[in-house]
């Protein structure tokens, strides 16, 4: 969808402007809302946050071989309001999402800022899942993943870390911990500690994760390998 479509059709509901979303998550705070339908919405300060430090990130054996084995497409930035929607659908024992209209269109609207972006997983033409988040300075907030294939969130959260890794980025921040980010190297930090990262790593990343993106596929093509082996170098180090 083009940024004129999307302005065209998007509901008459209030965004949360960028500049308040943006801000917000500077200081560690971000919003959600009690169902889809819901219009209101309420922020949120956890007194302890999940990351995932990068040189901490743990791929199982089996995840590498699917990520080795190219078994999905990956793009970046390709349909961010076709990811956000996914996640934002309902699931089993999860049947209400966080993600209402307003936080969707709030957020579709940072991501044509350039300050929001998704990691898309193809099988053919049929997108069957990926993750989307904000970044700004060396920080990625990840925000939700979804899956319609199996183990398709974890290879876009694989690409994800190998491109926050070249680029330069030094954090990502899960929000709230559970178990199988824990399975991934995710720690717990106090809020005051996370402030702390948050300010120590504002300066601007070495490159846009778009950048890193296209280098990658060009380098890949360059040294006759598939794209998941290229990528999958930068995570055997950290795993």
């Amino acid at each position: 969808m083009s940024y004129s479509d999307y302005m065209n059709d998007k509901p008459a509901e209030p965004l949360i402007p960028v500049d308040q979303l943006l801000r917000a998550y500077r200081h560690g705070i971000f919003p959600m809302a009690e169902s889809r339908e819901d219009t209101e919405i309420f922020w949120v300060e956890p007194k302890r946050r999940a990351i995932i430090p990068l040189d901490r990130f743990h791929a199982s054996k089996s995840l590498r071989k699917v990520v080795a084995q190219d078994k999905f497409k990956i793009t970046i930035n390709r349909d961010f309001a076709k990811v956000i929607d996914a996640c934002g659908q309902p699931r089993d024992k999860h049947p209400q999402s966080w993600i209402s209209d307003g936080i969707k269109d709030s957020y579709i609207e940072l991501h044509y800022e350039g300050h929001a972006h998704s990691i898309e997983c193809w099988e053919n033409t049929v997108l069957v899942g990926g993750l989307y988040g904000v970044s700004f300075g060396q920080i990625f907030c990840g925000e939700s993943m979804f899956s319609q294939r199996s183990n398709a969130s974890k290879v876009a959260l694989c690409w994800l870390i190998s491109l926050m890794l070249e680029a330069g980025y030094k954090i990502l921040d899960c929000q709230f911990m559970t178990d199988h980010l824990r399975s991934l190297g995710a720690i717990e930090i106090k809020q005051q500690i996370y402030l702390k990262q948050l300010a120590k790593f504002q300066k601007p990343a070495k490159f846009s994760l778009q950048e890193v993106y296209q280098r990658q596929l060009e380098q890949a093509s360059l040294d006759h390998s598939s794209p998941g082996k290229f990528i999958l170098q930068s995570l055997i180090q950290t795993s």
